[in-house]
């Protein structure tokens, strides 16, 4: 029997890539008649591949990267450069496929994450349809068009918008958007605005664009991306809301820090513990840090913080990243006055903990896949944003959804004059995240809409056959 054979070329980052692998394993898992390649041009990053787990109809290709190929990824330019690079390569890949497996294999497109867009130019190429896996949500994806509008149909100079009070009426969002949440590449006058628009004007040429999203989450904003009668969705592709995909996979091994994790969280009482972590390139200067723990402390409540070295700006993080001295990092006498009722790890197997029914708070970064597992498990969570989309997600967090308490809703990482957030500010957003009974009371209604969505007959159910039907319709 032939398969219609679907290219997926995701972004290296940690927070793209594990997706890209779980929607794949998820639409090979709903139709046999379907297979797919992933082409990876940074296989050291993101998620480890245990292949034994894998479809047999999945396969992973690698084109290596060293250092010098790896350096044209800039905040600048995201990943435009790396992609423009590596353009060769796909269309060699995938013209060795087609030769190799003639008769059994036909081209159904390509699926390519948000940052490597670009690739459609391979793709048209094959004369092979286009499609965009957006890992961030629905409502910012209404931004990005948005945004892309007001400069090509009005001339309007988004980069301006630094530094400015204006609120923005995006179609996604029922309140209007302040610009000081905006991410921070929309505002660089040196081509990272530019960039980040040609992006969003190029999801228009695909044939459809998927969401790592679900319609009882972002209500509103698939609404606005999907209403026939509205001018905004009109002109946009089909949009297909298929999350939360996440990675519920059993691990097979677990490590002995897991394994002390686990035991001291078994320990404590249920809902008891705030959690922070703030993903793989969340980290904060020592100043920052000490401000951390004196709120913590004060807060009085129950705590495992995940504490990381920062990483240089521009840079994929490091999982392997730890502190050596947490003793001459903290303040002085913390850990030993905390003992009883703190932890104070490194790297954490973050849905395990967020899972864990000791855990009943999560002062995280807001970044989009941390929101949907945060959601899945129903822990509610403190926002404190730190760069990419992050400012956005926090404020619909807060403000649209009333799913989080806020700690620095636009607080942002990086740069000379590095915003610091107060011991009271972060003891004062603990303390309503850990105490408010009517934002927990919403997350757990979320937590079952969520899993509600992807069971058969759900709305992401429903979506994935809707995008599937499409593929094979088009399929050449």
């Amino acid at each position: 029997m032939s398969t219609s054979e679907l290219v997926f070329i995701p972004s290296p980052g940690a927070g793209h890539l594990p997706s890209t692998v779980e929607l794949a394993k998820l639409l090979l898992h709903r139709d046999p008649r379907l297979s797919a390649t992933i082409i990876l041009m940074k296989p050291s990053m993101g998620a480890k591949r245990n292949t034994e787990t894998h479809p047999a109809r999945l396969r992973f290709i690698d084109i290596p990267c060293d250092e010098t190929v790896m350096s044209l990824i800039t905040p600048k330019t995201l990943m435009s450069a790396l992609v423009q690079h590596h353009k060769p390569h796909v269309r060699d890949i995938v013209k060795g496929i087609m030769e190799d497996h003639p008769h059994s294999v036909r081209l159904a497109g390509f699926v390519l994450d948000m940052f490597c867009i670009d690739m459609i130019d391979v793709a048209n190429e094959f004369g092979a349809p286009s499609y965009t896996y957006f890992t961030s949500g629905a409502a910012m994806l209404g931004l990005m068009f948005y945004l892309q509008a007001k400069r090509d149909d009005e001339g309007f100079d988004v980069t301006e918008l630094r530094n400015s009070e204006l609120e923005l009426p995006v179609n996604t969002f029922v309140h209007p958007v302040p610009a000081k949440v905006l991410p921070e590449v929309v505002f660089d006058k040196e081509g990272g605005s530019k960039v980040f628009l040609h992006i969003a004007k190029r999801f228009r040429e695909t044939k459809g664009i998927i969401v790592n999203t679900f319609q009882e989450l972002e209500t509103h904003a698939l609404e606005q991306l999907t209403d026939e009668s509205s001018s905004f969705s009109s002109s946009l592709p089909p949009v297909f809301a298929v999350g939360p995909i996440l990675n519920l996979e059993k691990k097979a091994k677990v490590s002995d820090d897991e394994l002390d994790i686990m035991r001291w969280l078994n320990e404590q009482p249920k809902s008891s513990v705030v959690f922070l972590c703030f993903g793989s390139k969340g980290g904060f200067s020592e100043e920052q840090v000490k401000e951390i723990a004196v709120g913590l402390e004060r807060s009085g409540r129950r705590f495992l913080w995940s504490l990381r070295p920062p990483t240089a700006k521009g840079k994929i993080g490091n999982l392997l990243n730890e502190y050596e001295n947490l003793e001459a990092l903290l303040p002085e006498g913390f850990l030993e006055r905390t003992s009883g009722v703190g932890k104070v790890i490194g790297w954490a197997p973050q849905m395990e903990v967020l899972s864990h029914p000791s855990v009943g708070g999560f002062v995280s970064h807001c970044g989009w896949n941390s929101t949907l597992e945060s959601m899945w498990c129903g822990v509610p969570m403190a926002t404190w944003p730190l760069y990419a989309e992050q400012q956005i997600n926090a404020f619909q967090l807060v403000v649209e959804l009333g799913l989080a308490a806020e700690i620095k809703m636009d607080y942002r990482s990086g740069g000379s004059t590095e915003l610091m957030v107060a011991a009271g500010e972060i003891e004062g957003g603990i303390r309503k995240l850990m105490g408010e009974d009517e934002m927990r009371k919403k997350v757990i209604e979320v937590k079952e809409k969520s899993r509600a969505a992807v069971v058969e007959g759900g709305s992401s159910y429903t979506s994935i056959g809707n995008f599937i039907h499409h593929v094979l319709s088009l399929s050449i």
